[in-house]
């Protein structure tokens, strides 16, 4: 296992309190990540229905594809009793739904009376799965409880933070590696074959794992859009590049975007790097224990105003372990509105990215929220890069 059992149990309380405040006596966790985060759970399995059950007493149930089970037996904390795999006629099946299972199961365990809180709003938990659970359960009553496990997980243990740190220092070989072959004429896919054999053959003896994102990095015209990844095609000389990567171990990430322009950038980029790196000092600056993320976004706002650049989309997102599609907490953003108090050992992506109509300029950092200020995960240099 990743992490001791105490600290298990301790994100397992954690999670309780919230279900009691809210009012769920039964929880069902569906996001990869936060099985992950309350079991130990670690496998590509969420491509088909699975999830922990998490109910006010007792060890959490792991419940997934039946050839799935040994995986769960050797990653999950809990004992083997607590694993229930369904079988394979379950799997994509036009008669039958896996969550028509799960349904079968709390009904066994006495659950259906109590108040059920599902991840609505969650990429792995789809209207089928609802309308099974509907059917399944019909005098249960259901209550949205997106996200719910996803805020325990904003505040990181010790532990949790010094897989981050291993994930800086993999980030920080992929982007040195990729400054250090792009090239014009270089073909785009082979410098992503580079990155991510840098990325999973690790940093300081401790090896990478898949990220949640694939390597973005839109050439050209393409960097207007921030997130297309690669092709086949060459790299030109006259255009900029913007390599947005994690590194990632054991599921935690650490992400990071750097540019690099080919050749002699025009002065709209040089004047556009200057006044990012000026926002992303001041938006730091504002980062500290009791601050708000609208004030961190605030700060940068005011910063490139003076220089004329205006961004409507947030600047940045809470970060931590995850599974593909992102890798985000999908909690708190550094925008306005966001009201969130900054918390010691809280994590973020700071992604002030400028996308213009025919280019784009990203240099990001991410950050751990200290006792009087914060910690950027990363030492690689803040700047854009130029290579002839």
């Amino acid at each position: 296992m990743d992490f001791e059992i105490a600290e298990y149990r301790a994100r397992i309380a954690r999670t309780r309190a919230a279900m009691a405040e809210k009012g769920v006596g039964l929880l069902v966790v569906v996001d990869p990540s936060n099985m992950a985060w309350l079991t130990g759970y670690d496998g590509w399995s969420f491509y088909v229905h699975q999830c922990v059950l998490l109910a006010e007493e007792g060890e959490p149930l792991w419940v997934g594809r039946a050839q799935d089970a040994n995986g769960a037996k050797l990653t999950v904390f809990m004992a083997h009793e607590h694993i229930v795999g369904y079988p394979d006629h379950y799997v994509q099946s036009t008669e039958r739904h896996p969550f028509d299972f799960v349904s079968d199961l709390i009904r066994e365990r006495g659950w259906q009376g109590k108040r059920i809180g599902v991840e609505m709003d969650n990429y792995y938990f789809s209207a089928a799965a609802y309308a099974a659970l509907q059917k399944g359960l019909p005098n249960a009553r259901f209550l949205d409880a997106t996200a719910l496990v996803n805020w325990q997980r904003a505040v990181k243990s010790e532990a949790e933070l010094t897989y981050m740190r291993r994930a800086a220092r993999i980030v920080e070989a992929m982007q040195a590696r990729a400054m250090e072959l792009i090239e014009p004429g270089m073909r785009m896919n082979d410098l992503v074959a580079e990155i991510y054999r840098t990325g999973v053959r690790g940093a300081d003896g401790h090896g990478g794992d898949y990220p949640a994102i694939a390597p973005l990095l839109p050439t050209g015209a393409g960097a207007s859009a921030p997130h297309l990844t690669w092709s086949d095609q060459p790299f030109k000389s006259g255009e900029g590049t913007f390599i947005e990567i994690a590194g990632c171990h054991r599921r935690y990430h650490c992400p990071m975007s750097r540019t690099v322009f080919l050749g002699k950038p025009p002065q709209a980029f040089l004047d556009t790097e200057k006044a990012v790196l000026e926002g992303v000092a001041a938006a730091l600056d504002a980062v500290k224990p009791g601050n708000t993320c609208e004030q961190v976004e605030a700060a940068w706002r005011t910063t490139v105003a003076r220089y004329g650049i205006e961004k409507a989309s947030r600047i940045g997102y809470s970060i931590g372990l995850s599974y593909p599609p992102d890798w985000g907490e999908r909690t708190m953003s550094l925008r306005p509105g966001d009201r969130s108090v900054l918390q010691p050992n809280m994590t973020f992506h700071l992604i002030p990215a400028i996308w213009k109509d025919d280019w784009g300029l990203e240099i990001t950092e991410s950050f751990r929220v200290t006792e009087t200020g914060h910690e950027t995960f990363c030492g690689f240099p803040r700047r854009l890069f130029i290579k002839p």
